[in-house]
């Protein structure tokens, strides 16, 4: 059993819910008080100022009533001292400011900026109070950023006009360091009762969590098979219930695992030992079995397939449904093949049902029948083409022979070119029963290589000399070939009859006064052949194609050729029984180039020899 921490248990929740439920009942109260406390404290501090700005307004109207235009400087001097009298043994005033109607600051508080006195006050508070005879006041950051000044600004009236006005910046932070203070008791108070109730929600919740954790260890020992424990009954109140019923469930989970133990072991005894996939569903046709054969022909792991649709499991789900597939008489065919590999299957399906018909899923029995049908359809293509190759000459023989037979034989003009028509199809229809006997001895390994060392240059040559001779008028033959010798072992009559072929078909569909090109070239390990036509080329979809048995290009025109399709198979099974590789490439130009390797060996003369 993975060991618990303690934060994720039942236990250390319980303790959680309780110290949130404390923490935010005592938030709530805290936010509400100390935001009552701050209220009330900023309404005393502004209440004690402003009683004690009206007095001093009261004694600034009555000097600025006082004198005229005339005493300005008595003025400036009798409201100076009033002003610093009003400040001294305060350290919560920070600056005072006395101005008259016309803006002119008359008075200052500040000793150290005393020549302010006398100048206009360019102050927008000052300038709306005097205007329109309301007082302002507003909460600024002071120089120091930590501190808060409150400003407030009383107009000075007389008979209802505003002859000027009170500038009082006062430091208000000292209402805010108060309301710290509170707070700081208050948390460290949270933080204390937080601590006490953690302490006995822990005790609390023991006597819950226990019983749930002897039931928890009992059911791990469950899922490991083991049934012979039971869960202690602290009390009878809805745990306790719980404990009694859940050590019944273990009685009734310990007989019922017998019984299917059993049955269990006899089922994946069955299923370890067949080669077959099987695949079995539930009444909804969700997958809730597969074997390890299925898992492999589907390539699907049974975490992924237990609980998914079989006609998703399967890859029908496009052409299906489940009911449709309970109704299928015949097996199911399932075409997985890809580009490269081909990849057939057949399920076998099988409806489970009870002896009322109730319907409880079905049975899928699979098969990989890849191979079969590549050798039915081989088998197929194979006949389909000796077939036709072989009817199309021996029609022609038989409308030749009809011909000679109904009395054509006697014109000594025809008679001789029908019975030349038939010999030449006699002798094409040799070719092809010699090729394919070829094919066949090679498709069962009864053919042997008879290796000789040669001088590659001048068997190459040799086959080009011959080829020559017989070439169409105008075609000419170019030879580029390694000026080394190239000493390799190689079954001269095979590889003679591999060169035939190729050089046969570049010389048959060469155009009149086209070029063949022959090349050699030596590799590190392997000698290259390349030859090169400029006929009508071949699609590039069909350059893997042609070494295909019977492919043909253009069917017509190689059937006329008297070719037989199978030249090209037999040269890759013959250069592929040597170790090399055989392609074709289609020129840029025109024409196509068919090339092929063998191995080699750089060999001293001597050896050779």
């Amino acid at each position: 059993m993975r060991r618990m921490k303690f934060f994720q248990s039942v236990q250390f929740r319980f303790v959680m819910i309780y110290l949130l439920l404390i923490l935010v009942a005592m938030q709530v109260i805290g936010a509400y008080f100390v935001r009552e406390l701050q209220d009330q404290l900023e309404k005393n501090f502004k209440t004690a100022i402003t009683n004690s700005v009206n007095l001093l307004e009261y004694n600034v109207r009555e000097e600025m009533l006082k004198y005229t235009n005339d005493d300005q400087t008595k003025l400036e001097s009798d409201i100076q001292s009033m002003l610093l009298d009003f400040v001294r043994g305060s350290n919560d005033f920070e600056n005072v400011l006395v101005v008259d109607d016309k803006l002119k600051i008359i008075g200052t508080s500040d000793v150290d900026n005393q020549g302010i006195v006398g100048q206009v006050s360019t102050n927008k508070m000052i300038k709306n109070t005097i205007n329109s005879g309301n007082g302002e006041n507003k909460i600024f950051m002071g120089k120091n950023p930590k501190r808060q000044i409150w400003v407030d600004v009383t107009p000075i009236t007389s008979k209802g006009e505003v002859i000027g006005a009170i500038y009082l910046a006062t430091d208000i932070e000292s209402v805010y360091e108060q309301v710290d203070s509170i707070t700081s008791i208050f948390i460290t108070g949270t933080l204390l009762a937080m601590i006490i109730t953690a302490i006995l929600g822990i005790l609390l919740s023991r006597t819950i969590t226990k019983p749930i954790t002897d039931m928890k260890r009992q059911a791990f020992a469950m899922a490991r098979g083991n049934y012979t424990r039971k869960v202690k009954v602290y009390g009878m109140d809805e745990i306790g219930q719980l404990a009694e019923s859940f050590n019944a469930l273990t009685k009734r989970v310990q007989e019922a695992q017998a019984m299917t133990e059993g049955e269990r072991r006899k089922l994946s005894s069955v299923l370890s030992y067949m080669t077959d996939g099987v695949i079995a569903t539930d009444r909804r046709g969700k997958v809730i079995l597969i074997n390890s054969p299925a898992e492999k022909m589907l390539k699907m792991a049974h975490e992924s397939a237990n609980g998914k649709p079989i006609i998703d499991v399967l890859g029908v789900a496009d052409d299906y449904s489940f009911d449709d597939l309970m109704e299928l008489e015949e097996p199911l065919t399932m075409d997985r093949s890809t580009f490269e590999e081909p990849y057939v299957l057949r399920a076998n399906l099988s409806v489970i049902q009870r002896e009322t018909g109730f319907v409880n899923g079905i049975i899928a029995v699979l098969h990989d029948i890849t191979d079969q049908e590549k050798v039915d359809q081989e088998r197929r293509d194979f006949v389909s083409n000796v077939s036709h190759e072989l009817r199309t000459p021996l029609t022609s023989m038989r409308s030749y022979l009809e011909a000679l037979s109904d009395g054509a034989w006697r014109d000594e003009e025809i008679a001789p070119r029908f019975l030349e028509v038939t010999q030449s199809e006699t002798e094409r229809m040799i070719r092809l029963v010699n090729d394919l006997l070829k094919l066949s001895r090679m498709d069962s390994g009864r053919t042997n290589l008879d290796k000789n060392f040669v001088n590659f240059n001048d068997f190459f040559n040799h086959i080009i000399d011959r080829f020559e001779m017989m070439k169409k008028d105008g075609t000419t033959f170019k030879r580029q070939f390694t000026r080394e010798p190239v000493i390799i072992e190689i079954d001269e009559d095979k590889i003679m009859q591999v060169m035939d072929n190729i050089i046969s078909n570049a010389n048959k569909y060469s155009p009149d006064g086209g070029r063949i090109t022959f090349y050699l070239r030596k590799r590190e390990d392997a000698i290259e052949v390349s030859i090169s036509d400029e006929g009508m080329g071949i699609p590039e979809e069909d350059l893997t194609k042609v070494f295909d048995r019977f492919f043909r290009v253009d069917k017509a025109r190689s059937r006329e050729m008297g070719g037989t399709g199978l030249g090209l198979a037999i040269a890759r099974d013959v250069i592929t029984a040597h170790g090399g590789e055989i392609w074709a490439e289609r020129n840029r130009g025109k024409g196509t180039t068919i090339s092929f390797t063998l191995p080699y060996n750089d060999l001293p003369e001597d050896d050779w020899e």
